[in-house]
């Protein structure tokens, strides 16, 4: 009676599994609106004021800081003791809760998240940079999920802390010092818009190693001419922009595309049916393949998922239509996953030690040409 009993628990649970994923392809983008974004409006909403990045503590990296999570590294590998490059970096989403369309300063969970981040992909560059990462009133996750002006407010706000992070990292550090700018995705999105507000047109775009554009589609047509900087088209080749997202397969990338033909380009072109910029981190050009035995180095959760390893030869990819694939989904990397196969949290993990010889690279490049 018991194992009769047991038995029709697992049945009950896997249909509703089966119900709830069923659900999710017929209305997931209705629930996820409803789930996440914020019922109030932007005017409505509460902000922190605004940050003084004077102030060490509004840095989740700053080169002075004491506790300074860009500069880990997992084994066999360092950061270096004397960087000659300046970084700026910009995390990814964190904050998830809809009670306000801008993240506060100062939220636990959120923290985390920022400071895992800064951790797994930032220290791709402390081999040869120092790390600036502001803290920012980063729009929450609702705010990718609807069109809305409200969103736009919230996207505006966060961009404007960015630009500010950004213009007191330029004062702090040498004129002449060479500099990386990279982010994650809401962070890639920001990055764009400093490439066209500070570094089109200006004596900085002579300084730019690189831009690190993970988890986030940059058009072609409609928003590489203003950014002010070509797309990186061969390893090695200073001052361009890397852009890729990664996708396993079967890869859906629907959601991506619908947003993506909705929006308005940096030029002001809409971006429908433009073509989206793939560089492949482990090639360092577009519209490349790489076998797995190419990949120097993905990092790799432990079973607890706090250890990190990096372990070579696991994980190909190829460009193909704007998007990075990676063929089978990576077994190490299956939590997280976003619907459609899109292994967006991954975007970094997947190519570190790769990406870290791509920056290097790139800074040679560019000291022998300056």
């Amino acid at each position: 009676m018991l194992a009769r009993r047991f038995l029709w628990i697992i049945t009950g649970i896997v249909v509703l599994t089966l119900a709830a994923a069923l659900g999710y392809r017929m209305f997931g983008a209705q629930i996820m609106r409803a789930a996440m974004v914020p019922p109030i409006s932007f005017a409505q909403s509460r902000q922190d004021a605004v940050p003084d990045y004077t102030t060490p503590a509004m840095w989740l990296a700053r080169p002075e800081l004491e506790r300074d999570p860009s500069r880990w590294t997992p084994p066999g590998y360092a950061a270096a003791p004397h960087p000659a490059v300046a970084v700026f970096y910009v995390a990814p989403t964190t904050y998830l809760l809809r009670d306000r369309w801008n993240a506060p300063l100062q939220n636990r969970e959120a923290d985390t998240r920022s400071i895992l981040f800064t951790q797994t992909q930032a220290s791709v560059f402390n081999g040869i940079g120092g790390v600036w990462a502001p803290r920012y009133r980063q729009a929450t996750f609702g705010a990718f999920l609807t069109g809305s002006a409200d969103a736009q407010a919230s996207l505006d706000l966060a961009y404007g802390d960015v630009l500010a992070a950004f213009d007191l990292f330029l004062r702090s550090i040498p004129a002449d010092q060479p500099v990386i700018i990279a982010g994650h995705s809401q962070g890639a999105l920001h990055a764009t818009r400093l490439l066209k507000d500070r570094v089109a047109g200006t004596p900085l775009a002579r300084r730019i190693i690189a831009v690190y554009l993970g988890g986030w589609p940059v058009s072609t047509t409609a928003d590489l001419p203003a950014m002010g900087l070509p797309a990186c088209t061969s390893a090695g080749q200073p001052g361009c922009v890397v852009a890729w997202q990664s996708f396993a397969e079967p890869a859906d990338p629907s959601i991506i595309i619908d947003a993506y033909n909705a929006s308005t380009g940096l030029t002001g072109a809409p971006r429908r049916g433009t073509p989206m910029l793939c560089v492949n981190p482990i090639t360092g050009a577009p519209a490349s393949a790489a076998p797995a035995s190419a990949n120097l180095g993905s990092l790799e959760p432990g079973a607890d998922f706090l250890s990190l390893t990096v372990v070579p030869g696991k994980v190909g990819a190829r460009c193909e239509n704007g998007l990075l694939l990676v063929g089978n989904p990576p077994p190490a990397f299956g939590r997280y996953v976003l619907p459609g196969n899109n292994f967006h949290v991954y975007d970094y993990a997947l190519f570190w030690a790769n990406l870290r010889a791509d920056a290097e690279k790139r800074a040679d490049a560019l000291a022998a040409r300056r």
